[in-house]
């Protein structure tokens, strides 16, 4: 009787627990569990050395837990499709099993290496294990009884309401691996490896030996900090453990009421980390809080702002990540508001503005310590990415792709479906609509640090200035700032938030206009003619109308930027750049290619 060989091809789901392509596994007579490091990604420049560095330790962390059961990880690094074909061709396998991903890049990929393995008699097995109830049910489920796109629902109720029952049991680790091929397999795959690419695929590792690579060894350099987040299986765990022993705190959690301004002692969980590299699988951590929940007797909060309720966001951003085409677009994003963001191809300030922005040297101190935070640690709160994003957008009217481009590279929790769908809230193209209510970034930070030690810790430049001026340094008197190191307000609050909310009310009057046009009111999704109802909202929004440059009796700037002082919007400017009939095209193409 012949033996069987299973694939594990780990992706996202970076675990033993709970991990359903490993577990179907099992049963085979050798497993071989594989990563691919797939060029795509490495040669991504949008990825930051800090997320390379978090993941490379989430496959340190699998390969030495896998180690403890007498198995190992092998990392490849490679095209997948190529790759998955030599493997296919030089060893005995008789089934793959991998985790389902609902990213467009992944899809594309997977349905090439499925075909390619079922061509072959292979046994293809991709079980949803990344979030808690499979899309696609969902979806059917939305669509039932409904006529038109089959798009998600655009309102968190609406998406609440779809959860009629909860997610299946999170599998246990297992305790046994089979064991994998023996060397002579390895050596064969090594030379087929590098006579099919010509030196372009090798295994993991200096000594080529499917080992876990270093940050140097894919081209990255190395940290010039440590980051305060540790990747790996063992250390997400770990930390869900030690937040969820704090019951009092775990029932009583509101995300909107936690603090950005805290730079040692976290307010919130700092899991998402672990769940977007699938260190920690969300069944898990939903399984656990219900356990806290349950042992309750004073009751505990509920969605959205609960913990519970941040992960029903996750499946909410998900699942619209899956069925919106050209999610991460405006231009064929049919769920998008269409206008004319400033871009660097468009703006020759705009340019400047991105890069300050980005590099925390914008003037105003509570923005540039949170985009400073954002580069250093790779991680911020949720209502610091809020403050950051808004005024990207809706205050410089800096395109949102250029924002989301900037946390995919430092976050290390980037994952695409929900970092897109936060910007295309925040930049008020999707989901939320207010777009009027703006955060002010020197009212905002008071609520939760008056004294300003979080921007001090920052930026030691101003961590000497009275707690009166330093969320606006450039109103204390010209003796306290006389040595200084830190940057004039690159424009004028009050000037330009009035002039981009010109521009959004200019490209909301012709979203409108486009519905009537069409007879059909449903750009927004078929369940999005409501405006967000103010406890729905992922977040908690600053209405201060204060102009940010008050006077401190001495001369304005007269720098570029308030020489280039921005003007009121004009009609034509909001023209949205691709028609209602020419988005419903678009999503008509991509409803066929599914």
């Amino acid at each position: 009787m012949s033996k069987s060989l299973a694939i594990v091809w780990f992706r996202k789901g970076l675990r033993l627990h709970d991990n359903p392509a490993l577990t179907g596994a099992l049963k085979s007579q050798h497993v071989m569990p594989i990563f691919i490091l797939d060029p795509h990604f490495v040669k991504n420049e949008e990825i930051g050395p800090r997320r390379w560095k978090f993941l490379l330790e989430c496959l340190e962390s699998l390969d030495k837990s896998l180690r403890k059961l007498q198995s190992r990880l092998f990392v490849i690094r490679g095209n997948p499709s190529n790759v998955m074909e030599q493997i296919l061709n030089t060893w005995p396998v008789t089934s793959l099993h991998f985790e389902r991903d609902t990213e467009p890049y992944a899809k594309s990929r997977d349905k090439a290496v499925v075909d390619m393995a079922e061509k072959r008699g292979i046994k293809v097995h991709t079980p949803v294990g990344h979030t808690l109830y499979d899309p696609d049910e969902l979806l059917h489920r939305y669509h039932q009884g409904r006529d038109g796109p089959k798009l998600a629902p655009t309102k968190y109720q609406s998406f609440l309401k779809l959860l009629t029952k909860n997610p299946s049991e999170a599998l246990e680790s297992p305790t046994k691996v089979p064991p994998p091929l023996d060397e002579s397999h390895l050596e064969k795959l090594v030379k087929i490896l590098q006579k099919a690419s010509k030196g372009d695929f090798h295994p993991g590792g200096k000594n080529e030996d499917y080992a876990v690579p270093g940050l140097t060894e894919i081209g990255r350099e190395e940290l010039d900090s440590p980051t305060p987040h540790k990747g790996g299986e063992s250390e997400g765990l770990q930390r869900m453990h030690a937040f969820l022993r704090q019951k009092k705190r775990v029932c009583e959690f509101k995300k909107p009421q936690t603090s950005p301004t805290e730079s040692k002692h976290y307010d919130t969980t700092v899991l998402s980390p672990y769940l977007k590299n699938g260190a920690l699988s969300p069944k898990l951590f939903y399984w656990k809080l219900k356990e806290v929940y349950k042992a309750s007797s004073n009751g505990y909060t509920q969605p959205p702002e609960s913990l519970l309720g941040q992960l029903y966001w996750r499946e909410f951003y998900y699942l619209n990540g899956y069925a919106t085409p050209y999610y991460d677009k405006m231009e064929g994003n049919p769920i998008c508001l269409q206008t004319n963001w400033r871009t660097p191809e468009s703006d020759s300030m705009c340019a400047e503005h991105l890069r300050r922005w980005k590099m925390g040297q914008t003037g105003y101190p509570f923005i540039d310590a949170v985009m400073i935070q954002l580069r250093t640690e790779g991680w911020i709160h949720h209502l610091a990415r809020h403050v950051v994003a808004c005024f990207l957008t809706r205050v410089l009217y800096i395109h949102w792709e250029l924002g989301e481009k900037v946390f995919s590279e430092f976050l290390l929790d980037a994952d695409w479906s929900l970092n897109v769908g936060n910007w295309l809230w925040l930049s008020a193209s999707a989901f939320f609509n207010q777009y009027f209510r703006v955060y002010s970034p020197m009212s905002f930070p008071k609520k939760t640090d008056k004294n300003g030690d979080y921007v001090r810790h920052y930026i030691p430049a101003l961590a000497k200035l009275p707690a009166k001026y330093i969320y606006e340094p450039w109103t204390a008197p010209e003796s306290m700032r006389k040595g200084i190191d830190y940057p004039e307000p690159m424009i004028d609050f009050k000037e330009w938030k009035e002039y981009t909310m010109g521009k959004m009310k200019e490209a909301y009057r012709r979203k409108r206009e486009d519905e009537v046009l069409d007879g059909d009111g449903n750009l927004f999704g078929p369940d999005d003619e409501e405006l967000p109802d103010s406890n729905v909202e992922p977040m908690e929004v600053d209405d201060s109308s204060s102009n940010g440059n008050k006077s401190s009796g001495r001369k304005r700037s007269n720098s570029a930027e308030t020489k280039n002082a921005p003007k009121k919007a004009k009609s034509s400017d909001s023209k949205p750049l691709v028609s209602r009939k020419g988005r419903q095209r678009a999503l008509e193409d991509f409803q066929k290619m599914q």
